[in-house]
């Protein structure tokens, strides 16, 4: 399942929190990785990570917990 993260609406976000959501929810991706798409994230631009499908409700309340919106991609 592929996800879009659209943004980040918490006023202090938790860098190195977000990277470790980001890193234990995807599929297949390093922790550099996972640094650069936070960074990116954080400033603004939507990324796209693919999730893996058998822990798809986690990572959703994962992301909702850390205030980041998302949205499927078909």
């Amino acid at each position: 399942m592929k996800l879009n993260l659209l943004s980040c609406d918490t006023q202090r976000p938790d860098r190195r929190a977000i990277s470790k959501c980001i890193l234990e929810i995807s599929r297949n991706m390093s922790p550099s990785l996972s640094n650069e798409l936070t960074g990116i994230l954080l400033e603004g631009d939507p990324i796209e990570i693919e999730i893996n499908d058998k822990g798809s409700g986690s990572a959703l309340r994962a992301l909702r917990k850390s205030s980041i919106d998302y949205e499927f991609v078909d």
